[in-house]
């Protein structure tokens, strides 16, 4: 396959012509490369968090610190993924940021060396309902991943329109794409494992520690983001029949 034809598969993943840099709740899934288990065990239906699953907790709550206008809702690290929600908020004046990452590419290896600050921040709002979640039956594939049945929940095909009426979205652009916040979160985490690699024998991993692509699902209203915020919570529960369990390590 060309280089150019894997870039159109890439994008032919997200919803066409949708601005994501507009306001609103994003459901993001993000994998492991090769889906080597990097982030922990889960025992008992409760996933356990070792010192990478932890960073990638610590950087997905810097988010908000980094990106004014988002805010960091439900999430859960598993041994090889994560999910989570992130909201764009609408705002008026969005202090300038720059996004862009250099001084890493994310085409790298265990053998490059970083430095990375360690903080901490808040994350945001709380679950409000738990309802169960159905899965799709048909098989979600991108150009490096494919999300299988009780991975990803199933969502009705929606339109930019319906979108727009069912949640309440605005035209407005806020500030920094979904793209660009998931580009600087896989580079922060990135930076980072390296140095565990280095100074606390991590796991090694193969060229990249993210799969390329990520998955995407723009939340339409209330119950959606109710089922979701469930899935969410409910995946370390639901870890035996998990489809990125595929490889057991």
């Amino acid at each position: 396959m060309t280089i150019h034809n894997e870039e159109h598969r890439r994008k032919n993943i997200r919803l066409q012509g949708y601005d994501y840099a507009r306001a609103g709740l994003y459901f993001l899934t993000v994998v492991v490369q090769n889906r080597l288990h990097l982030f922990g065990k889960v025992i008992n239906g409760e996933m356990i968090l070792n010192d990478a699953g932890r960073m990638v907790k610590k950087w997905y709550r810097e988010i908000e610190n980094k990106f004014p206008d988002k805010r960091c809702r439900e999430m859960v690290v598993m041994p090889n993924h994560m999910h989570c929600i992130i909201e764009i908020l609408e705002m008026d004046n969005v202090p300038a940021t720059d996004a862009h990452v250099t001084g890493m590419d994310m085409d790298t290896n265990t053998n490059t060396d970083t430095h990375v600050t360690d903080t901490d921040a808040h994350v945001g709002a709380p679950l409000r309902g738990r309802p169960e979640i159905i899965p799709h039956p048909e098989i979600i594939s991108n150009s490096e991943t494919t999300v299988r049945p009780q991975t990803i929940p199933h969502f009705q095909t929606t339109t930019h329109s319906e979108i727009d009426a069912q949640y309440g979205m605005h035209n407005k652009k806020c500030g920094a794409t979904i793209g660009d916040v998931m580009d600087w979160f896989k580079t922060m985490t990135t930076n980072e494992y390296i140095r565990g690699v280095k100074i606390n024998t991590w796991p090694r991993y193969d060229r990249k520690l993210w799969q390329r692509n990520y998955y995407d699902h723009i939340i339409r209203d209330w119950q959606d983001e109710v089922r979701i915020s469930a899935y969410i919570l409910d995946n370390p529960a639901k870890w035996e029949r998990d489809k990125f369990n595929d490889e057991q390590q």
